[in-house]
Formats: C-alpha cells, sequence, structure tokens
C-alpha cells in the first residue's frame, strides 16, 4: 500500500509539473474528475509505465470526466 500511495503522490507532483500548476490545484483537478480513482483503480498497469504515460493517461480520464486541461 505504501508504494501505491507514493506514486499516487508521485503522478500528482508530475500532473502539477506538466500542466503548470501548484500540487493543490492538481490534486483537486484530479480527484474531481476522478483521476486519482483511476490511479487507484489501475495501479497495477498503470505504475509499469512511464510517468508522461501516467500524464497522458490521467489527462484523457479527466477530460472524459468534464476536464478541461489537455
Amino acid at each position: 500500500m505504501n508504494y501505491r500511495i507514493a506514486y499516487i503522490i508521485y503522478c500528482i507532483r508530475k500532473f502539477a509539473e506538466h500542466f503548470g500548476i501548484t500540487v493543490k490545484e492538481s490534486f483537486d483537478y484530479l480527484h474531481k474528475y476522478k483521476g486519482i480513482k483511476f490511479l487507484d483503480d489501475c495501479y497495477e498497469a498503470e505504475h509499469t509505465l512511464s510517468f508522461d504515460d501516467a500524464v497522458d493517461d490521467l489527462t484523457a480520464v479527466c477530460l472524459k470526466h468534464g476536464g478541461y486541461l489537455s
């Protein structure tokens, strides 16, 4: 479980860096548009990919759920 939490936190940071937003804004956005749920539900597959791929996947998932960052 600790690795999963660390992975999710790092993905939140990478997402923030990619879009030039704060970590809090990143967390709030990913929580609102189901990105964090996606990372938790799909951890087994996602953690084997690069962080760039994870950011791309998060972007797609959030857009699907009404997000606006792309």
